[in-house]
């Protein structure tokens, strides 16, 4: 949503076979046979780790081809190995930002428009999770010409997306290339990603204006024009934002859309517990704008803290997109032959 999740919510569907086989295997339904406690540990873990890729991938496999891509590339991306933003976006707290970015998200009405108007979110919530996927995955672990093509893809989304909204003085048409409603979603995603990292992330190479520094290339790369580069700055425009935001009847129906969020009754406990730490990390405006109740760290923290602490158990210290990239980093750096950009 650097690249606008109006976009992406409009056009990119993914294979219901595939995302149901996830939840499937989420849900435990596969029988395993195992020799005993630790083959059984082991089984489970896989089964959880490749459940999680095939919903959020919308791969049958977990594992589509835009991801095995990032193996081979010409340079290291816009951002590489030892960046704030492979810290960033290959930490499990990016489950907590993105609920809490589609949250920040419905807050702005001409943004909801987009959804509400051009996609079947409520049908194909799993197909809208999986085009996010992508695009933050390439354009993170890409190299440079695979995100320039993940980016003029979403481009193209835009400007299929328009139409009218039910603004301050009657209808006001909307766009999803309009350069301050893509500024809007990109700083909703920075902020969220930053605030659930805060919170239950690691350390970030050269710190939060690092990261927000960094990732502003994503927004330069789908049309935002001057994005924020230190903290303070994104501080400032999401401010500048506050007469816009509203919390009106589709705001609100959006976040309890998303709070209940159709998910498999195996999985649902955790995600609550994920929904919640997105909530506790929200400022108090935002979160009385959209009828949501008031949770304190204090509780959500260790909980959200355990829920991912499991997922990391299962998924391992780094996902196949990160592997592949750090592989194809590594190549780039021992033979002289391929061309290497240095990272940020």
């Amino acid at each position: 949503m650097a690249a606008s999740g109006v976009a992406r919510a409009a056009t990119t569907r993914r294979s219901a076979r595939g995302r149901s086989a996830g939840w499937r295997s989420l849900g435990h339904s596969d029988h395993v046979t195992v020799d005993g406690p630790a083959n059984a540990i082991s089984a489970a873990r896989e089964r959880v780790a490749q459940g999680f890729r095939r919903i959020v991938s919308g791969d049958p496999t977990g594992a589509p081809e835009w991801a095995q891509a990032l193996r081979h590339g010409s340079d290291e991306g816009y951002f590489g190995p030892g960046s704030a933003t492979w810290a960033v976006h290959g930490a499990l707290p990016t489950l907590v930002g993105g609920i809490r970015a589609l949250l920040m998200q419905a807050l702005h009405p001409a943004a909801l428009a987009g959804v509400r108007q051009h996609s079947r979110y409520e049908q194909d919530a799993l197909g809208r999770l999986a085009g996010t996927t992508q695009w933050l995955t390439v354009v993170t672990f890409g190299d440079r010409a695979a995100a320039d093509r993940e980016c003029a893809r979403v481009r193209g989304m835009h400007r299929r997306v328009t139409g009218t909204f039910a603004g301050a003085d009657g209808p006001a048409p909307y766009s999803a290339g309009d350069p301050d409603l893509l500024r809007w979603v990109h700083v909703a995603f920075t902020d969220s990603f930053l605030a659930a990292h805060r919170v239950w992330g690691g350390p970030i190479p050269g710190g939060e204006d690092a990261y927000v520094r960094e990732w502003a290339i994503s927004g330069e790369l789908v049309g935002v024009v001057d994005p924020p580069r230190s903290v303070a700055e994104l501080e400032a425009q999401i401010a500048g934002f506050g007469p816009v935001l509203r919390g009106d009847v589709d705001a609100r129906d959006t976040a309890h859309f998303v709070r209940h969020a159709p998910v498999p009754l195996a999985a649902r406990p955790a995600y609550g517990v994920l929904f919640a730490g997105a909530l506790s990390t929200l400022p108090a405006a935002h979160r009385a704008l959209l009828g949501q109740p008031q949770l304190p760290l204090t509780v959500t923290r260790p909980l959200v803290a355990t829920v991912l602490g499991g997922l990391s158990l299962a998924l391992g210290p780094a996902s196949p997109s990160q592997r592949n990239a750090t592989a194809r980093a590594a190549e780039l750096a021992t033979d002289p032959g391929l061309t290497q950009t240095p990272t940020i």
